[in-house]
């Protein structure tokens, strides 16, 4: 029985992955009492009194909507919300198994971003964060860049904990081959949210001043399935015009195999078998590969090893170095809760990064990255998060003390 045969039996013998338990047994009516009429009035007042109290008297700070339209689900595509679920009750499971966050499935028969944006606006109280699952490019960048006002954090994992969990990758992978960040030439292969993500963060676009710590490289080059993505090119949507304000600042033409040409790292957020041993022939020496396409890599880690990778990771789970958003996800919302944070900011995001690479002290090329599995990761990744939430608040406190008392002196 394969996987996938294994899979869809245990589906449907549990239906469903999750479920919601109580806190206390309601054994008498004493219990009743006090979880429900009339003791519950008590808090609800609490609460009408001072919001922030919701926090302490419900569930809000430990809760998080996984929200999705279906419209790019792992690489099956647009399969609608129904198809989604099964994503997204895992995700939830990830979520609870790894930090402690109780999070839950939030799939929308809806393709509208304004329709999108205006319920999670609407779900907000509800929930301490929102995590933005598998929502098709361009939309998922719109929707949230204009849900980070909702006044809690709103994270697209697709983008943002995919180009954390790389970023984390590189950094060890970098030191083992004796190459420093700044000086990397990157391709990038997949314009769509991962890539995008990646792209920005490596370039430190959005992340400037966010940290002492944001290191661009030199150079990205972006690729998609028609080539390389240059000023030469008339076909290229907005967000990749974008890109280009940023990468292939000697704008560079022609195929992925062009853009390959002395290139340190090959990052592959695309569709498998697209490389060969030849194409990494073409890379600098001690060449490193993340070749992140699921459930088929853009390159098999043999052969890429057999055309010179010094480093080759994957998105699979039996195959070394993992990159994986587990690594992520769970803990910067178990930090950002635990900090109250209204959004997770730039420096965040770093700091995630860092905590990821900085757990592994001796970084071998097997292994570049920590276990998915390892249990201790989230919670690691949790507490550099809480620290760069609460310096956030502590720089903008700074920053309305010094206007106010610039107004005050005016």
């Amino acid at each position: 029985m394969s996987v996938y045969d294994e899979a869809l039996l245990l589906h449907k013998t549990l239906r469903g992955k999750i479920g919601i338990s109580n806190k206390l047994d309601v054994r008498n009516t004493d219990d009743l009492a006090r979880v429900y009429s009339p003791g519950v009035a008590e808090p609800c007042r609490a609460i009408a009194a001072n919001p922030e109290l919701v926090y302490d008297y419900t569930i809000k700070g430990n809760t998080v909507a996984i929200v999705t339209d279906g419209t790019a689900v792992l690489g099956l595509g647009d399969i609608g919300p129904l198809a989604a679920m099964p994503v997204m009750e895992g995700k939830a499971m990830l979520f609870k198994k790894f930090a402690g966050v109780d999070a839950f499935p939030i799939c929308l028969d809806t393709k509208d971003p304004e329709e999108i944006i205006k319920i999670v606006r609407a779900l907000a109280p509800t929930f301490g964060g929102v995590n933005l699952e598998d929502i098709a490019a361009p939309h998922c960048f719109e929707i949230e860049r204009r849900l980070q006002d909702v006044g809690i954090p709103v994270f697209h994992d697709d983008q943002d904990g995919t180009a954390i969990v790389v970023l984390a990758a590189l950094l060890n992978a970098t030191k083992l081959v004796g190459k420093s960040l700044f000086q990397l030439k990157v391709v990038v292969n997949g314009a769509g949210a991962a890539g995008t993500a990646i792209t920005r963060l490596l370039r430190c676009q959005g992340y400037d001043g966010a940290s002492d710590v944001c290191i661009s490289v030199k150079d990205v080059i972006d690729c998609d399935s028609k080539g390389i993505v240059s000023r030469s090119r008339t076909d290229l949507n907005e967000e990749k015009v974008q890109l280009l304000e940023y990468t292939n600042i000697n704008n560079v033409s022609g195929l992925l195999s062009d853009a390959l040409e002395d290139a340190d790292v090959f990052i592959g957020v695309s569709k498998g078998n697209l490389l060969t041993a030849d194409d990494v022939r073409l890379m600098a020496p001690n060449p490193i590969i993340f070749a992140l396409a699921n459930p088929t890599p853009e390159i098999m880690p043999d052969e890429a090893k057999k055309g010179g990778a010094a480093i080759v990771g994957t998105g699979r789970s039996d195959l070394p170095n993992q990159i994986n958003n587990v690594l992520g996800f769970p803990g910067i919302f178990r930090g950002a809760l635990d900090a109250r944070a209204p959004r997770i900011s730039p420096a965040m995001k770093l700091a995630a990064a860092h905590a990821i690479a900085q757990y592994l002290p001796n970084p071998t090329p097997g292994r570049v990255i920590p276990d998915t599995l390892d249990p201790a990761v989230a919670y690691h990744v949790a507490e550099a998060v809480r620290e760069a939430a609460l310096a956030d608040r502590r720089r903008e406190a700074e920053k309305l003390a010094k206007k106010g008392n610039y107004l005050s002196v005016g």
